[in-house]
């Protein structure tokens, strides 16, 4: 299943939800979501907006704990190693969830210590390049990376962050040769792209929205599977040209493997039907990502294919922290 089919799930998900039943004594206690990043990011405003949503209506506080490093895996660790009574929640997402396990030697396995909760949002990119580039469209840029390899470049927030996996699938399906340059972080990647010292990059749409409006990098294609609402007049990299191309940030609830099945569903069903409610939807759009929808299930399946997707994308491209 894509993102897109999950996204694309939510009115069903939802309109199916209905009133949440109390699953035995559960919740009889505060509750703790684990934000694996820093505050300020996606993540942890997410597992924010959430948390104060979801107390008043579990009539127990969810309480929001910054647990950082290693790119979401500390937290999501300590998650792993909690007790699997429900009491103990991440924000998870798609770097330590689906990316990590095939850059570095974890201590757990996702697949097999974490349980997917509930989905709860996703945020496209967009590719940029700075306005001295001779390209206006994917086409047009592939062109140029064909007529001499290697000598295009691109930032990202380091090796194997998102912005430099959903580089190396373009790299991959198009088959070209374009030089990777890492940063520590967005931030520096895209004032060099501003600068002109790196030729291209992804990033968030929210983020590289004041940037492309204000005409210092020129947008190319976004990497859902549809158009961005923020962007209408840019085309879908499978739109222009990549059909097999879709790549998502993505983020929702996990919890330890061994979560009572009533528990789980209690949570995704809360989760659902708050996704449903539009003052809500539009809270995650404020912060510039999609509303998603579905069940435990669904999530699973989707985790899984990612994670299959991104390993195969770091073997092919013999990618490796050191």
């Amino acid at each position: 299943m894509t993102t897109r089919r999950l996204v694309l799930g939510l009115a069903a998900a939802t309109a199916l939800a209905g009133p949440a039943r109390a699953q035995g004594d559960w919740p009889a206690r505060n509750i703790r979501m684990i934000s694996p990043f820093p505050p300020g990011g996606a993540a942890d405003l997410l597992a924010r907006v959430l948390a104060e949503e979801l107390s008043p209506v579990l009539r127990q506080t969810v309480v929001v704990e910054n647990r950082t490093g290693a790119g979401g895996s500390v937290g999501t660790e300590a998650v792993v190693r909690s007790a699997p009574d429900g009491y103990t929640l991440v924000m998870g997402s798609a770097g330590p969830i689906a990316i990590n396990p095939s850059l570095f030697r974890l201590s757990y396995d996702p697949a097999r210590d974490l349980v997917p909760v509930a989905p709860v949002a996703a945020v496209a990119s967009v590719l940029v390049v700075h306005p001295s580039v001779n390209a206006r469209t994917l086409q047009e840029l592939l062109a140029l990376a064909r007529a001499e390899p290697g000598k295009l470049n691109y930032g990202s927030a380091g090796i194997g962050s998102a912005q430099h996996l959903f580089m190396e699938l373009v790299k991959q399906q198009a088959n070209v040769d374009i030089t990777h340059v890492p940063y520590r972080g967005t931030g520096p990647a895209m004032v060099d792209t501003v600068g002109g010292r790196l030729t291209m990059m992804f990033d968030t749409t929210p983020t590289a929205l004041p940037h492309i409006r204000d005409g210092r990098v020129r947008p190319i294609a976004v990497s859902s599977a549809r158009r961005d609402p923020a962007l209408p007049d840019v085309p879908t990299i499978a739109e222009a040209g990549l059909p097999d191309y879709e790549a998502l940030g993505w983020y929702g609830v996990f919890g330890p493997t061994g979560m009572p099945g009533p528990v789980v569903e209690r949570i995704n069903r809360e989760v659902a039907a708050l996704l449903a409610r539009p003052d809500f939807r539009a809270k995650l759009t404020a912060q510039g990502v999609e509303a998603m929808g579905g069940t435990a299930a669904q999530f699973a399946e989707m985790a899984a294919n990612d994670r299959e997707r991104w390993a195969e994308v770091i073997r092919r491209g013999n990618i490796r922290v050191d």
